[in-house]
C-alpha cells in the first residue's frame, strides 16, 4: 500500500509540473478520418428537420455529406422539399468564411448545393419497384459505386423509399455477390419507420445494417433529444435557450433554426454518433454516445408500443435482430459549492432515452460554441479541449489488481482550466456490476481495483474533459480494460 500511495503522488507531482501543450493554431481542425454521411429527410414536414439540417451543417467538416435528399414520408406523402435544403445552405454560404476561422475544412455552399437531390414525390413503397428510380436512388447507387471503402451511414429523417428503391435496383441489376457487397457498405439510421419501406428493407435484405426504433415514437430512444426528465435539469431545451444561444444573434444560419412545432430536432441522433468527439464508435452502436445507444436482438412487437403514435405506419413483427432501443441507468453529476466540485444527483434516469439524455448538456454546449463560430472571432469564442490518455486505450489486468487511469497530456487550445471526470460503463462490455473509482473520480490520475473474475472479462470506463470555457465543452476518451483470472 505504501508504494502505491507514492506511485500516486508521483503521478500528481508530475501533473503539477507538466507543461502546457502548445495550442494548435486557429483554423485548425482535429485530425480524423470523416465518415461519408448520406441525409434522406421529408424536410418541410414540420420545423425538426430544417432544425437539424441547421446543426448537421455546423458540423460539414467533420463529415462527408455525400447527399442529401429530400423525400416523403407518412406526414408528407406528395411532395419533396429539396428548395429548403438549398435555403439553409444559403444561410450556411454566409457564414462558412467564419467558421474557417475556428477549423479548416468547412466546404463552400456550391459544393453542398450540388449534392442536394431528390426522391419521388410519392408515398412509400408506391416509389420502389421498377422504373421508379430517382435523382436520390440513383445517387446512393453511385455512391455505393465508387470505389471509396470506408462504409456509408445513411441517416434517415422521414420515410426511407428511396434508400430502398436504390436496393432494390441493385438486387434487380446485380449479381447476388455483388448486391451482397454494396449492402454491406451500408449502416442506416433510421428516426423510427416514417413510411411501409423499412420493414420491407429488413425482411428483403437480412444483412443490411440498421439502426432503428420501431413501433410507436414515444418509446424511441431518439425522443432522449427533447424528452424533459422528471425531476432533473432540463434547460438546455427550453425554448429560451435556443432563442439566446441558436437562434437570436447568431447571423443568418441561427435565424434559420425555427421554432419547435412538435420536438426538438428529433432526426439529430441519426447522426449525433458520428461526431468525432472521442465517444464516436459507429461500427459499435451498443458503446453508446451521443446519438444514444442500441443493442442487436429481435424485439416482441409487444414490446414496440405498436398502439402508439407512427402516423399510420403499420407495425409489423420484426423479421430478425435489429440495433434497437437500449437501456442505461444514469445518475448525473452536479457541480459542488464547497469541496470537492462536483457531487452526484439525488435522482437516477433510467430508460431507452436516457442513452442520449446523459449527454445532452454536453452536446448541446457543443452546438452553442460552433454557432458562435459563425459570427465570433477566433479569441471571443470557444474550442473544444483535446482528451488524451496517458497510456494505451485498451489494457490488460489481473483479478483484484489496482491499476490506474491517467488523462495526463489533455489540452486546451485556448489555454482554458480543465476539468476531468471518470466513470465505468457498466451497461457496455462484459462486467455489467459498477466498478467504482477509488477515491475522487474528479482527478486527471485515478486508480481502479479490478474485480475478482473466473473467465476474461472486459469493462469500458469513459473519460471526460471539460473546459471552463463559456459555453463549457467536453470531450472523451474511452479505455477498454479487460480483466483475467
Amino acid at each position: 500500500m505504501k508504494s502505491l500511495i507514492l506511485s500516486v503522488a508521483v503521478a500528481l507531482a508530475g501533473a503539477a509540473s507538466l507543461p502546457a501543450l502548445a495550442a494548435p493554431a486557429p483554423g485548425v481542425a482535429a485530425d480524423t478520418a470523416r465518415h461519408r454521411v448520406i441525409i434522406l429527410t421529408d424536410i418541410e414536414n414540420e420545423p425538426d428537420d430544417s432544425e437539424s439540417m441547421v446543426r448537421l451543417l455546423l458540423y460539414a467538416n467533420q463529415l462527408d455529406i455525400e447527399a442529401l435528399i429530400a423525400t416523403t414520408s407518412v406526414h408528407l406523402k406528395t411532395r419533396v422539399a429539396p428548395e429548403t435544403l438549398q435555403a439553409v445552405i444559403a444561410a450556411y454560404g454566409k457564414v462558412q468564411p467564419n467558421l474557417l476561422k475556428h477549423e479548416t475544412g468547412f466546404p463552400d455552399a456550391k459544393t453542398l448545393s450540388a449534392r442536394v437531390t431528390q426522391g419521388l414525390p410519392v408515398y412509400g413503397m408506391a416509389g420502389v419497384g421498377a422504373g421508379k428510380d430517382s435523382g436520390g436512388s440513383e445517387r446512393i447507387i453511385a455512391l455505393l459505386d465508387a470505389p471509396d471503402p470506408r462504409p456509408i451511414y445513411v441517416s434517415v429523417w422521414g420515410g426511407a423509399n428511396v434508400l430502398a428503391q436504390a436496393l432494390y435496383k441493385i438486387k434487380a441489376t446485380r449479381s447476388p455477390a455483388e448486391t451482397a457487397r454494396l449492402i454491406a457498405k451500408l449502416r442506416v439510421y433510421t428516426i423510427s419507420d416514417q413510411d411501409d419501406t423499412g420493414i420491407w428493407m429488413r425482411k428483403t435484405f437480412p444483412d443490411l445494417f440498421y439502426i432503428v426504433s420501431p413501433g410507436g415514437y414515444g418509446n424511441a430512444t431518439w425522443g432522449g433529444m427533447m424528452a424533459v426528465e422528471p425531476g432533473q435539469d432540463n434547460s438546455e431545451i427550453s425554448n429560451a435557450w435556443l432563442a439566446e444561444h441558436i437562434q437570436q444573434g447568431h447571423g443568418p444560419l441561427g435565424a434559420m433554426y425555427p421554432d419547435v412545432a412538435y420536438g426538438m430536432e428529433g432526426d439529430t441522433p441519426s447522426f449525433l454518433s458520428l461526431i468525432p468527439n472521442g465517444l464516436d464508435a459507429p461500427e459499435h452502436p451498443d458503446w453508446g454516445g451521443w446519438g444514444g445507444r442500441y443493442t442487436l436482438y429481435t424485439p416482441d412487437r409487444a414490446t414496440t408500443d405498436p398502439t402508439g403514435f407512427t402516423g399510420g405506419v403499420p407495425v409489423e413483427q420484426e423479421p430478425r435482430p435489429i440495433w434497437t432501443n437500449a437501456v442505461d441507468d444514469y445518475t448525473p453529476t452536479l457541480a459542488n459549492p464547497y469541496g470537492r466540485t462536483t457531487k452526484a444527483a439525488e435522482k437516477t434516469a433510467t430508460g431507452y432515452k436516457i442513452t442520449i439524455w446523459r449527454w445532452r448538456k454536453e452536446f448541446q454546449n457543443d452546438f452553442a460554441a460552433r454557432m458562435d463560430w459563425t459570427t465570433k472571432p477566433y479569441t471571443e469564442a470557444n474550442h473544444p479541449p483535446v482528451a488524451r490518455l496517458g497510456h494505451a486505450d485498451h489494457l490488460t489486468v489481473k483479478s483484484g489488481q489496482t491499476f490506474g487511469l491517467s488523462a495526463k497530456g489533455s489540452s486546451d487550445p485556448d489555454g482554458d482550466s480543465l476539468s476531468y471526470q471518470w466513470f465505468h460503463y457498466p451497461e457496455i462490455g462484459d462486467w455489467k456490476t459498477p466498478i467504482p473509482i477509488s477515491g475522487a473520480d474528479n482527478t486527471y490520475a485515478v486508480w481502479v481495483t479490478a474485480p475478482t473474475v473466473t473467465e476474461p472479462k472486459t469493462a469500458h470506463f469513459i473519460l471526460k474533459v471539460t473546459d471552463k470555457g463559456t459555453p463549457p465543452l467536453t470531450r472523451y476518451k474511452r479505455v477498454i480494460v479487460t480483466i483475467t483470472p
